[in-house]
């Protein structure tokens, strides 16, 4: 199952990452830059997007960019980025990213992120972002003191009618165990197979703000994702505990997953860590498509 292991130690905070075009995009959550490597993991390039001295920004002023994945926008393959909403102002913003001439355009989410609070979501935290057939799906974790966690499937482009836009909001997930909380840190849909892959860690916390101890790391796997996008609720069809696959996944909490192959019954996908240490590490893993 797992392929190899790399850590980024001048990289903090690994929260989000996109593959495209045979390169990682890595977003880290407090980091002034969007990090680029090549096929092998290795960074190759960035993309700046705040000028904060510090390698990592300060909490009460980072934008908490959780997610990234693709989308199309006339025409031209972008990557847009989304703040986790947590904290307003700075965290209610997104960013849209043309990958070629590394143009970069800040967006506005409060409006948005208002309306999520009028259908039902009382703590915003969003922590993944994925396309997926016919629009656009976001997670929202819950924590011990909230214990939903939530699938947000809207339209594309959604930023540009974020008055008026589509919004269904899907639990998914149960959590019967008290004593710690599953919450989703990010995903990504395979196309080839209609599943949906989400990435669930257990933190120590409370609220949608603060950091905890770091417990174990999980997969869930959701099939036929197409046809259950409108369902009251979803469960995952499977749940693979990482650490009880390789011990090596002790203490690591992982915040995302892409998709970089589907072939010969496995599905390769890359994993980024977030240790709260001001470093990232990445896992390179395998798993069967059904």
């Amino acid at each position: 199952m797992l392929i190899e292991i790399k850590q980024l130690p001048a990289y903090p905070s690994a929260s989000g990452i996109e593959y495209l075009n045979k390169k990682y995009y890595i977003i880290g959550d407090d980091a002034n830059n969007l990090l680029i490597t090549d096929d092998s993991l290795t960074a190759i390039d960035s993309i700046p997007l705040y000028s904060f001295a510090e390698k990592r920004i300060p909490k009460n002023l980072k934008a908490d960019l959780e997610s990234i994945t693709t989308v199309q926008v006339d025409s031209v393959e972008k990557l847009l980025l989304v703040g986790s909403g947590s904290l307003a102002p700075n965290r209610n913003t997104g960013w849209l990213i043309d990958p070629v001439s590394k143009k970069a355009d800040s967006i506005q989410l409060d409006i948005f992120y208002t309306r999520l609070k009028e259908h039902g979501l009382d703590e915003i935290n969003i922590e993944g972002i994925c396309s997926v057939p016919g629009g656009i799906l976001l997670s929202n974790r819950g924590n011990k003191n909230y214990r939903k966690n939530f699938l947000v499937y809207t339209k594309k482009a959604f930023w540009k009618k974020q008055s008026d836009i589509p919004i269904t909001l899907i639990p998914v997930g149960s959590n019967t165990d008290t004593t710690v909380f599953n919450g989703i840190s990010g995903m990504a849909y395979v196309s080839t197979t209609d599943q949906l892959i989400l990435t669930v860690s257990t933190e120590d916390t409370g609220n949608n703000i603060d950091d905890g101890a770091i417990g174990k790391s999980y997969l869930w796997i959701v099939d036929d994702f197409s046809a259950k996008k409108n369902w009251a609720a979803i469960n995952p069809n499977k749940i693979i505990d990482l650490e009880k696959k390789d011990s090596r996944f002790k203490g690591q909490k992982i915040e995302s997953v892409c998709v970089t192959s589907v072939e010969d019954g496995l599905i390769q996908l890359v994993l980024a860590a977030d240790n709260d240490n001001g470093i990232s590490t990445l896992f390179r893993i395998e798993i069967k498509q059904n």
